[in-house]
């Protein structure tokens, strides 16, 4: 789920990122949701078993056992992958044990933990993320496993389920965008209007705070879910290709236009709920889910779920694309993550085979259908796939992603990871802290300098 950063130095060089584009003309018609190609997701464990039942469709040459790490350990993923290796273990005559972490652990352990004996499958992420770990040799090549899915996904989703050497290395099983939530009840009571620039996003906080709200619930104890807004900021003044050409170093961190993000973010922060360097997201999402706040900035694989998860009013949330700030580039882009499944390098001998089963069944349209009958904010990826249970959220994220022009991954996914975890979340960590003026060059300074010691070595 998500985006948890791996708190680790990293020496490795940047690495090159292809440019994430979506396809557009997405159908939903009679409460289904059609999908045409190309649409664009060993620690301490805890131990599920999946009950494989009786062997179904694909079952045979890759019967046996795996085990497969999983940090989809909130309530609502948890029961949407349980579902999903229930599934998977039918069709394929597999049994499967999910070995669920603590979804900050396992990121936080990730290396150590693939270079030990880790399980067979583990749940990670598409484009840098994977190409990282799978350029240091701790992920297996899947390549006789695409030559039977490849027809299911489109280029984009197939480019970022390869390495840097062309082979792929994961399998992709849904995404979802980053966007500001509401809930229809306090916008209708308050007359609020869906800001679409960022003057009218601004002049919407002011009254939401003279109103008694708080504008913005915001919370940053974790690190990682304000490098959204930073994306999102740097997305809507500089567009999508000064943002990757960002992060991976090809421009410095000293730029005017970084500047400009910094500054911009300054202006939004009062309205922003305080402390939240030590508040975890969660609790936000119960700030808007009570009403007490007006708006928050997040993906759908959280504050949607979260609202599940909470029992709270689903049909009440809402949400709209974060504002246009630069009208030249407008609301073209956004950060929608994808999410799926790798295979690991140190895997038990006996249990690759079954592996590569089991993905083969991961990687269809029938499998995404079946994780989606659970999870109500995510999105398919698969060419073809028809989602009866879609509620207004799903369809709602399936537009909104369409109509971008290019969608990136996140900035832990999107530039190397260690400088994400050790030099970024702190700097952004300090700003939140202290977003004077005054402080934003110096914190450039620091970052940059940091950068060309990561990026160079």
């Amino acid at each position: 789920m998500s985006h948890r950063v791996t708190p680790q130095s990293s020496s490795a060089a940047a690495m090159p990122t292809s440019r994430r584009s979506v396809l557009k003309g997405l159908a939903v018609t009679l409460g289904a949701t059609a999908f045409p190609a190309g649409l664009l997701t060993a620690c301490g464990t805890s131990t599920t078993p999946s009950s494989s039942g009786s062997s179904g469709a694909g079952a045979g040459a890759g019967a046996g056992s795996v085990t497969f790490g999983s940090n989809y350990s909130d309530p609502a993923p948890k029961d949407a992958f349980a579902a999903l290796t229930q599934a998977a273990g039918q069709k394929t005559g597999t049994d499967i044990k999910i070995n669920t972490v603590d979804h900050n652990t396992f990121q936080n352990n990730i290396n150590s933990y693939l270079q030990a004996t880790p399980d067979a499958l583990f749940t990670w992420f598409a484009g840098y993320r994977m190409q990282f770990f799978a350029q240091q040799g701790l992920i297996e090549p899947i390549d006789d496993v695409w030559q039977k899915i490849g027809a299911n996904f489109g280029p984009a989703a197939q480019s970022l389920s390869k390495g840097l050497d062309g082979k792929f290395y994961f399998v992709p099983i849904y995404n979802y965008p980053w966007v500001v939530f509401y809930n229809k009840s306090t916008f209708k009571e308050k007359g609020y209007e869906v800001p679409t620039t960022w003057d009218d996003y601004m002049a919407l906080l002011k009254k939401m705070k003279s109103d008694g709200l708080t504008p913005l619930a915001f919370a940053d104890k974790d690190g990682w879910p304000a490098l959204g807004t930073f994306d999102i900021l740097n997305l809507r003044i500089n567009g999508y290709d000064f943002h990757i050409q960002l992060m991976k170093h090809e421009v410095p961190w000293t730029d005017p236009r970084v500047t400009q993000v910094f500054t911009q973010w300054a202006e939004m922060l009062p309205y922003a709920q305080p402390g939240s360097t030590g508040r975890i997201w969660q609790d936000a999402v119960k700030t808007l889910e009570s009403k007490k706040a007006g708006l928050m900035f997040q993906g759908t694989n959280q504050v949607a779920a979260q609202y599940v998860t909470d029992g709270k009013d689903l049909d009440d949330l809402d949400f709209f694309p974060f504002p246009a700030i630069n009208p030249q580039f407008g609301q073209d882009y956004m950060d929608a993550p994808t999410d799926g499944f790798c295979l690991a390098k140190n895997a038990k001998e006996d249990s690759v085979a079954p592996a590569k089963k089991v993905l083969e069944y991961l990687g269809t349209a029938e499998a995404e259908a079946t994780f989606l009958k659970t999870d109500q904010w995510d999105v398919a990826l698969a060419n073809g796939a028809t989602i009866p249970t879609y509620n207004d959220i799903q369809k709602k994220s399936v537009d909104v992603i369409s109509k971008c022009k290019a969608v990136s991954q996140f900035m832990d996914r999107d530039t190397d990871p260690g400088f994400a975890s050790n030099v970024m979340i702190p700097s952004i960590q300090k700003f939140i802290n202290d977003p004077s003026t005054g402080g934003i060059k110096s914190l450039q300074d620091s970052i940059e300098a940091q950068a060309k010691t990561i990026f160079t070595n």
